[in-house]
């Protein structure tokens, strides 16, 4: 196998995260050490043998550190082929010394620019500019030279470094390549991106160009269909509890549709302040509720339509405990997977010993639920179209429920109220045309995905049967016609919300009043096509 020996090494961190135990590693192995400003002080206070940059090229730092690896024998050292006799004739004339090894983490400009109240002028003192040209002039003879941009990169290096006696095998010298230039195109995406705001270009959350950097976490079985090929990425940038984030605890590897599954479940979840559970089955709900107690929302929701919620993702807003595990494995009832933000370790012996659900049920926990919801609330939602992408604000945040107004003679009870509420929450995470039936807090019927509104009533008040009278319903978009507030009424729903703004909001009023049903509009359309 090829390899590349480390014979020199230049080191300019900003973190310095395991960088005493890294140059000790390669002083084993006789490596020179070059470094700069700060690293240069932290490698010589722990009494390591380095020389300073400044003294290899013989230049001074200068413009405040503005200038200190930008010359050719920093450059030249990198990037000469060892193997062609003319860059080794060109090296020797200028008295240019190989450099084998680049250890360099950027400037925070992320890190200093997330921070609130930062000066523009103190961003751009963090625009790393002798860190990228290092990396990439090492990246780019990774045949001879190998390049570290992260502390977490340091110990699997030492280890090779060792097993091969100073040299670093080609793969590894690829792989590390691969990774630097991965960290310049974010480190750059993230500067332009500051840049544009700053300019006023475009609205911050809506850039002139994207691009995207999303390292890949998994490779799926297959995707939505056994003939199609699926990877997990994950977006390193965000820091809020996700489904893709959580960490599984027990059960067989997800699928690509279970991971859709486990997003919705935990995008309604997470909603809700009282203890809450939702059944999704196809990327819908087709059971979910609140309740004094996680076993008692579960219950609730799961008996929203026990016959979809076989096999299905279950997802719950509070630490699983024993007592919701032993409801969601009574007898008949298997899921495919829990998403909580955690699990107790008696609900954990319940849900993996049970037959027929210890060697299947998935269990994810997600972490808390409400951290870092401030960038939750600033998040956007992409969706790939062939040859284009579309962007936009995620629809997360208050609903607008608070700004309802009564339109009709009958107003609704507070049970209903509460009711309505809930079905107000809730149909904004069912496929359009979304309608869905509540009742006591709990989604008792959904209609979801159907070319027609009145379709999607008729569905949701057949799956809820007897429990359609006195329930409230909720619909997404506003009702074009009066035959759909006939048909509630004719089920016997007692009361309705939705946004309104139909040219004939009138005729669905008026109807409304003819069946003495109480209906609120709120002005706000939530709709999930």
């Amino acid at each position: 196998m090829a390899s590349a020996s480390m014979r020199r090494a230049l080191l300019s961190v900003s973190d310095k995260s395991g960088l005493v135990e890294l140059a000790q590693g390669l002083r084993r192995h006789q490596v020179e050490l070059l470094s700069t400003g700060g690293t240069y002080r932290t490698l010589s206070e722990a009494g390591i043998e380095v020389k300073e940059i400044s003294e290899h090229t013989g230049f001074p730092e200068i413009l405040d550190g503005r200038v200190k690896t930008l010359h050719p024998k920093v450059h030249g050292g990198l990037l000469f082929r060892r193997e062609s006799s003319a860059h080794v004739d060109a090296a020797r004339e200028h008295d240019i010394d190989p450099i084998d090894l680049v250890v360099v983490n950027l400037y925070p400009f992320e890190q200093t620019v997330a921070r609130k109240g930062v000066s523009f002028e103190a961003a751009i003192e963090q625009i790393d500019i002798g860190g990228p040209s290092m990396i990439r002039s090492a990246a780019k003879n990774h045949a001879h030279v190998a390049v570290l941009t992260d502390p977490s990169q340091y110990a699997e290096f030492l280890e090779e470094l060792d097993r091969h006696g100073g040299k670093v095998p080609d793969k590894l010298l690829a792989r590390l390549a691969h990774a630097a230039f991965l960290r310049t195109s974010r480190y750059d995406h993230a500067i332009e991106q500051y840049l544009a705001g700053h300019a006023g270009e475009a609205q911050e959350d809506l850039p002139l160009t994207m691009s995207m950097t999303y390292g890949q976490s998994a490779t799926l079985r297959y995707g939505e269909n056994p003939h199609q090929r699926a990877a997990l990425y994950i977006d390193p940038d965000c820091l809020y509890a996700t489904a893709v984030g959580a960490e599984q605890i027990h059960g067989k590897e997800l699928s690509y549709n279970n991971l859709l599954d486990l997003d919705s479940a935990l995008s309604i979840v997470r909603e809700f302040r009282d203890p809450a559970a939702v059944v999704i089955k196809h990327n819908n709900p087709c059971g979910a509720a609140i309740a004094d107690s996680l076993a008692n929302a579960f219950a609730k929701a799961y008996e929203g339509d026990p016959v979809s919620a076989f096999g299905s993702i279950i997802g719950l807003n509070r630490p699983v405990d024993q007592a919701t595990a032993e409801a969601m494995t009574e007898p008949d009832r298997f899921v495919e997977a829990i998403i909580a933000p955690s699990f107790e370790a008696d609900a954990v012996d319940v849900l993996t010993t049970r037959p027929t659900w210890k060697k299947s049920v998935r269990l994810l926990q997600a972490g808390d639920l409400t951290a870092n919801e401030d960038q939750r609330q600033k998040s956007m939602r992409l969706r790939p179209l062939e040859g284009g992408m579309l962007r936009q604000s995620a629809d997360v945040g208050p609903s607008g429920f608070e700004q309802r107004k009564l339109v009709t003679e009958t107003a609704p009870s507070d049970d209903q109220l509460k009711d309505l509420e809930f079905a107000w929450t809730m149909v904004k995470h069912v496929r359009s045309n979304a309608i869905v039936l509540v009742k006591d807090q709990a989604l008792v019927g959904v209609g979801a995905g159907q070319m027609s509104r009145v379709d999607s009533v008729r569905i949701a008040i057949e799956k809820a049967g007897n429990r359609a009278v006195g329930s409230s319903l909720g619909s997404d978009a506003f009702f074009p016609f009066r035959d759909n507030i006939d048909l509630a009424a004719k089920a016997g729903i007692a009361a309705i919300v939705q946004p309104g703004g139909s040219k004939r909001d009138l005729d669905s009023i008026q109807a409304c009043d003819e069946h003495g049903i109480a209906m609120l509009m709120t002005g706000v359309r939530h709709f999930l096509h």
